[in-house]
């Protein structure tokens, strides 16, 4: 039987739920303080829908978006909780339209962990986009409308 999306979940549960081991969810707890499950007696953790939502935000940072945990911790500070509980419930949001695009623009790029080949993941997607412009260009070019 599945629980309710509003029950609260053991460590486990969360684990399974946002595809960590439990360690990595202690260890989080350890790094950000904003990660605070209910205890109950036994020390046994139970984590809200928000903080399922803070996780997946955190997660979000960490693995797709290649930030070290300073960097994040960092953007947490910068953009506040709400933006990466926000992140957390639509994880296919651009991280520009989870806080506000102006103030983003204003503050330096966030420490982030760099992708193999020595290249950070928004590096890697500006040139993707350069490549897919210059493709358009030679495809308009090779075929010109008569």
């Amino acid at each position: 039987m599945e629980k309710s999306p509003d029950a609260f979940r053991t460590i486990s549960e969360a684990a399974e739920e946002l595809d960590v081991p439990a360690h990595v969810l202690r260890f989080w707890e350890s790094k950000f303080a904003q990660i605070s499950p209910l205890k109950r007696a036994g020390g046994r953790r139970f984590y809200r829908p928000q903080d399922l939502a803070l996780l997946r935000g955190i997660k979000h940072l960490l693995y797709s978006e290649g930030f070290t945990i300073k960097g994040a911790k960092k953007f947490i500070k910068d953009n506040g909780v709400a933006s990466i509980v926000e992140l957390g419930n639509n994880p296919n949001r651009d991280i520009a339209r989870a806080v506000d695009s102006a103030d983003v623009e204003a503050r330096p790029e966030p420490v982030r962990k760099a992708a193999p080949g020595g290249r950070s993941n928004r590096e890697i997607k500006d040139v993707i986009q350069e490549l897919e412009g210059a493709r358009a260009k030679l495809k308009s070019a090779l075929n010109p409308k008569i």
